[in-house]
């Protein structure tokens, strides 16, 4: 499912990213937690991992096209705008991976390409 489409990434996360993150973050752990989760991400350095291997270890749905976020990530990728690296969560009790922020963007890139790299930061 190699795409012709070239995917272009930001040389690192925006700063409205880790906000996201962190509002995410407060549902699943208390504040304190996840202030130092995100703490951690503004300082984790750049991975990249496949597409495909996210969305397995998340284990979330993927969601499709007809999605207007997933869309609107579409739309940026096919404009040849750069998207911004996903921001990354090991979840030791459990062994999953949560995208703290950047589900909408990768569900858009696994779209193209389920092998393309994506670059996150995790921690």
């Amino acid at each position: 499912m190699a795409s012709a489409v070239e995917i272009k990434w930001l040389a690192d996360s925006e700063d409205h990213d880790y906000p996201a993150a962190g509002s995410y973050l407060s549902l699943l752990y208390d504040e304190a937690a996840a202030a130092k989760y995100v703490e951690r991400l503004r300082k984790a350095p750049i991975s990249k991992f496949k597409s495909k291997d996210i969305f397995r270890a998340s284990e979330l749905s993927l969601l499709g096209i007809s999605n207007l976020h997933v869309e609107r990530d579409r739309k940026k990728v096919l404009a040849g705008q750069a998207l911004s690296p996903l921001l990354l969560v090991r979840a030791a009790d459990n062994q999953k991976v949560i995208i703290a922020d950047g589900y909408h963007r990768m569900c858009a890139v696994y779209s193209f390409d389920e092998d393309a790299l994506i670059p996150c930061k995790i921690v």
